[in-house]
């Protein structure tokens, strides 16, 4: 808590406004849509390279906030009884009141860096040590210029123990985040591959990232990286007498302060020895991977040397839960929609996980059913005071609580008007009465420690589907649209495709992420597939590239802008329009400039710009044509002939309008390629959903989706006996196949058969082995050991990119992403 007098002095601003009250100040919001406490929140007008914060303060007033940090003196809105702090660089202002609130406290702050593994760490400390400290950490993955500064915010008085992680891409970040946290504890968790674009080499990134700890003193990491032990050793030695660093090393190959002598894997489960001060310890976490292993290790390093007893360490660490990154959002019984964010148990998660609900336009109605949240330090009557504050203020139609600290403070809810309030003393009894409450059709909140076994009530509401799920992940979506938009001017809009089921990914979900991020236009195929966005609660402008003449009325009812495209169609939709005495209605005009697939021909504008002057029912929105190779080189003569077709067809449109539409022409690949034929308006397509057809975004872009499916059965073929329909796939000598979920009825294509392709399964190419099945398929499995039944197949994925399957198929990954069936779950993934 700070007075804004306080934060001017931190940032040496000055006033721009001064209502001449001094509120104190315990939020920092640089969202409008996220403000918790508006009366005590300071808005950060950030202005980064996609979005300018001084563009909502307006906004941020109407919420009910009455203090800014602005980084420009004009033009600003007029802002009643509001204080107003000018800055020259508002997020440099961030940080140095995020470092000034952090030199107030005198206690351990871990400071975590390194190229992997900063989140998973950070949370399995919060894990392994609550117990002994009252802990306050980065939200999830909140490592940024940005994120570390709203994380350090949090520090307060109860507190006595911070975990901050911090990235970096580039040289000179890490100098800025250093202040910001002051760790007292360094932990460097790995050099990889992560943004080395950023740098010249891997020592360069190194030392980038060490300066983290240039003012620590103490540091852990693993000394088999021997770049990583040459840099650290060069650190120490600059640092000199004066300013010692004492580390605290492990390794698995020589002497260290934590000498690692054996891990064993069985079952699942990791027996790890060590030699330390002379003794041999050791632990068991409940995970066989190598990374699993390193971060373990870390964590135990950290033990150690906060002076944990190691029979605590050998107690919890096997009580250690994978983290979930991301809350996931799936289908639920009764057309409800599940939030699953269980496991994670704090009042910044809550925070998160409503955000995130409230998003969930899709559903008049929200539930959340939460348990006690097990964050020490605070008292309980503040806490949970806190938590149905929360709550209340959000469009929250019930809430039900389980737990002996939520039953025993039930009053602080049930005192909120229109609030539905109902609380159990267990999950138990919960699952017992759970078929005396009714759900349906709503948005339904997951929120609980991981002792309360949440999972149990997800599996009693989540909707029981097909075993192939398909996840999508919705903060790789928002990255890929974020990388496409640094390819434009200011100022040039966005129009998003989300036609054919989001190309596979799921209409509305897919929809409403892309309308919380702010772009400007969605675009559908087909009526019915605007009005179930409208109906989902989508208010982006829609516009249906398809129309059918016969749904034109349902379009103006339900606010969808057609596609007008031949004289045809103009003249269907006037007369529409005109019987239901409707004036200019927003409509988009379609070029044919060479795709020849629909639009307007050359020789037809003279009379389409006459028919449009004579016409009051309709209101141009946008004119666009189509590029027909915009992804290939050899064909940029073309892509340019069709360019300056596009300039004289609309150019002479636009001189018999007293207004000037929008116009558009590039798609994913020419936002790409021919950037400067963006126009007023670009259309983000395939490129959004992680598949690079320019072929010049390397590396920037993250496929979205990945198709995993079950193991049905594994068993033996001798050599000589058949596999699969027709008789026409002997095996060759005697074989381990495994039978996975997932058939042409699924939307994997028949050509897949024979060996044609692959799948993933522990990592390793399993090929297909005779023909795909409507629900099932054959792999051979022979060279894969511990395949079991019921484990995982990648179909597409990580490490099997959908446009391998693209290739394998002779199609392309439209073909394949929009095939997938409709009977394949669809799990959404959102980072908070």
């Amino acid at each position: 808590m700070a007075s804004v007098e306080q934060i001017k002095n931190w940032c040496t601003g000055e006033w721009v406004f001064y209502s001449k009250n001094n509120p104190s100040i315990t939020e920092l919001a640089i969202d409008t849509r996220n403000i918790q406490q508006p009366v005590a929140a300071l808005f950060v007008a950030l202005k980064t390279p996609l979005r300018d914060g001084h563009n909502y303060m307006q906004a941020a007033w109407d919420a009910g906030v009455r203090n800014f940090l602005v980084s420009r003196r004009a033009p600003i809105p007029v802002l009643a009884d509001s204080n107003i702090l000018f800055v020259p660089d508002t997020l440099e202002a961030l940080q140095q009141i995020a470092a000034a609130h952090r030199s107030q406290f005198h206690i351990p702050v871990i400071g975590i860096t390194g190229s992997n593994g900063k989140t998973v760490v950070k949370e399995w400390l919060s894990q392994l040590l609550g117990t002994d400290y009252n802990t306050v950490r980065s939200p999830k993955s909140y490592n940024s210029q940005i994120g570390v500064p709203l994380s350090v915010w949090q520090m307060a008085d109860e507190h006595k123990l911070a975990v901050f992680e911090a990235g970096i891409s580039q040289p000179g970040e890490m100098q800025k985040l250093e202040p910001v946290i002051q760790p007292t504890i360094g932990l460097f968790t790995n050099i990889g591959a992560a943004h080395s674009e950023g740098f010249a080499d891997n020592k360069q990134k190194i030392n980038e990232k060490l300066l983290l700890f240039r003012h620590a003193h103490q540091l852990v990491y693993c000394t088999d990286d021997a770049l990583l032990n040459e840099c650290v050793q060069q650190m120490m030695q600059s640092r000199g007498s004066k300013a010692p660093l004492q580390v605290f090393t492990w390794s698995a190959t020589h002497e260290a302060t934590l000498r690692i002598t054996q891990k064993q894997t069985v079952a699942g489960k990791t027996n790890i020895n060590a030699l330390y001060k002379g003794k041999e310890i050791h632990i068991s976490i409940p995970f066989s991977d190598d990374a699993s292993i390193e971060n373990a290790i870390h964590c135990w390093c950290i033990m150690l040397l906060l002076g944990v007893s190691q029979e605590k360490a050998e107690a919890r660490m096997p009580l250690l839960q994978q983290v979930s990154m991301r809350m996931e959002m799936r289908q639920g019984v009764n057309d409800c929609t599940i939030i699953n964010d269980t496991y994670n148990s704090d009042l910044t998660s809550l925070q998160l996980a409503l955000n995130f609900l409230e998003q969930q336009k899709q559903h008049s109605r929200h539930t959340v059913i939460m348990s006690d949240i097990l964050q020490p330090g605070k008292p309980e009557q503040d806490l949970y005071q806190e938590v149905a504050t929360y709550i209340s203020r959000r469009n929250i139609q019930r809430f039900i609580g389980i737990g002996p600290a939520l039953y025993k403070h039930r009053d602080l809810f049930k005192k909120h008007k229109g609030l539905q309030s109902i609380f159990y003393k267990s999950t138990e009894l919960f699952l017992k009465k759970i078929h005396l409450l009714s759900f349906g059709s709503e948005a339904i909140l997951l929120k609980g420690a991981r002792i309360f076994a949440f999972e149990k009530i997800g599996l009693l509401l989540e909707q029981k589907v097909h075993q192939t799920v398909m996840t999508i992940d919705l903060r790789a979506l928002k990255e890929n649209l974020d990388v496409f938009r640094s390819l434009l001017a200011p100022g040039v809009k966005t129009m998003a495709m989300v036609k054919a089921f989001a190309y596979g990914s799921g209409s509305f979900e897919i929809a409403n992420l892309l309308q919380y991020a702010g772009v400007d236009y969605l675009a559908v195929a087909y009526t019915d597939e605007g009005v179930a966005l409208r109906k989902a609660g989508i208010k982006l402008p829609i516009m249906v590239m398809s129309p059918d003449a016969t749904s034109f009325d349902r379009m103006i009812a339900w606010k969808l802008e057609p596609e007008l495209y031949n004289f045809r169609s103009f003249a269907a939709f006037t007369a529409i329009a005109a019987t239901l005495q409707v004036t200019a209605y927003p409509v988009h005009i379609k070029l044919d400039t060479g795709m020849h697939r629909l639009g307007f021909n050359p020789d037809d504008i003279h009379e389409l710009t006459k028919q449009i002057e004579a016409n009051s029912t309709i209101h141009i929105a946008s004119i666009f044509s189509h590029l027909a190779a915009s992804d290939d080189a050899a064909e940029d003569s073309y892509s340019a002939q069709q360019a300056a077709r596009f300039d004289v067809m609309s150019s002479s449109i636009l001189q018999h309008l007293s207004y000037r539409p929008l116009l558009h022409l590039c798609n994913s690949a020419a936002i790409a390629r021919h950037k400067l034929l963006h126009y007023d308006m670009v259309r983000l397509g395939l490129g959004l959903y992680g598949v690079d057809s320019s072929a010049t975004l390397a590396g920037k872009l993250q496929q979205i989706s990945a198709l995993r499916t079950s193991i049905a059965q594994v068993r033996d073929v001798a050599a000589g006996e058949n596999i699969g329909y027709g008789h026409h796939t002997i095996a060759p000598h005697n074989m381990r196949i495994a039978t996975i979920c997932i058939g042409y009825a699924d939307g994997y294509p028949r050509t897949m058969g024979n060996g044609k392709a692959y799948v993933l399964i522990n990592g390793s190419k399993a090929p297909t082995v005779g023909s795909i099945c409507m629900d099932m398929c054959m792999v051979d499995i022979t060279a894969i050991p511990g395949v079991a039944e019921g484990g995982e197949a990648i179909v597409f994925g990580p490490g099997l990119p959908v446009t391998q399957l693209a290739a394998w198929a002779g199609t392309i990954s439209y073909e394949i992403m929009t095939g997938i069936s409709q009977r394949v779950k669809r799990v959404y993934m959102n980072e908070g």
